[in-house]
């Protein structure tokens, strides 16, 4: 072989160990590359794992805020413990632990339907609790109703009451006012009056008990004292004086009432007035002038 041949054969065993060389880099290169790639996305997807389980944690704390139920409440709190527990063995793992992670993941997934079914037990609680307090506004609305017409309705009894009260209210008509001597003959002068008559109707009133009726007059002087007479009545939370007192039958009809007060003092000119009283009400009266 000459010496041309060899220097062929060396350079081309040369040019091969130098390519074989140059691939032998290039795809440790790669490789690094490559696993370079590879430890990034599993770094970016244990990140992503860590946000979430973070997230879970967040959620069941404002879950616990949304519900009034012992028995949940605890299952929350254990969930959310175990979620935080989880989330504590994700962040020692290192990325490159391939098994860990896997298993994580799978754990993480898990957690996400147990998440999801407390998310759709509170939102049926919540709306339950909705209607429920639908209904009750409801039926608080229904309570004011009824109260308010059950408020009508006693007033309109107690107007009615007040009306048919008024209507069997006696009255006394036709009043009518004599001074008599002592022969019993109309006083010309007020030192000659004996006595003072008073007659008056019981007017005809249907809606009226019928009964015993007491009537008592009152006279009362131009001082505005009343006359002596035969004792008190009761008359609007107070006793009244009476100068005549009659107890009568009264059946509904029209029932003619006279009365007699003997003098027993001393008579002043002036205007005497005199008040009729029956049931506690003042029924009727009228007024009689003496002059010296």
């Amino acid at each position: 072989m000459n010496k041309k041949t060899l220097y062929t054969l060396v350079g081309i065993v040369i040019a091969a160990v130098l390519a074989a060389m140059a691939y032998l880099i290039y795809s440790l290169n790669k490789s690094n590359e490559e696993n370079k790639q590879m430890l990034e996305l599993a770094e970016m997807d244990k990140r992503e794992m860590e946000n979430e389980y973070e997230s879970f944690a967040r959620q069941y704390n404002e879950m616990k805020t949304q519900i009034n139920n012992d028995s949940l409440m605890a299952q929350l709190e254990q969930e959310q413990q175990r979620t935080q527990e989880l989330l504590e063995e994700l962040r020692r793992t290192k990325s490159n632990d391939a098994a860990e992670i896997a298993r994580l993941k799978k754990e993480l997934a898990t957690m996400r339907q147990v998440l999801k079914s407390f998310v759709a037990e509170i939102d049926s609680l919540n709306r339950l609790n909705t209607q429920l307090s639908n209904e009750n506004e409801n039926l608080r609305q229904q309570q004011v109703v009824q109260q308010q017409q059950i408020t009508n309705l006693s007033s309109e009894k107690a107007s009615l009451t007040d009306k048919v009260e008024i209507a069997s209210q006696l009255d006394a008509t036709a009043v009518h006012i004599s001074a008599l001597n002592k022969r019993q003959k109309a006083a010309k002068k007020i030192a000659d009056v004996k006595t003072i008559q008073v007659s008056f109707n019981i007017a005809r009133n249907v809606t009226a008990a019928a009964g015993a009726r007491t009537i008592y007059v009152r006279i009362v002087k131009p001082t505005g004292e009343a006359v002596d007479g035969g004792g008190t009545f009761a008359y609007e939370n107070r006793n009244l004086e009476y100068a005549m007192r009659k107890d009568i039958e009264y059946n509904g009809e029209e029932t003619p009432v006279t009365v007699y007060w003997n003098v027993t003092e001393m008579l002043v000119a002036g205007q005497y007035r005199v008040q009729i009283f029956a049931d506690g009400k003042n029924i009727g009266g009228g007024s009689i002038n003496f002059e010296k």
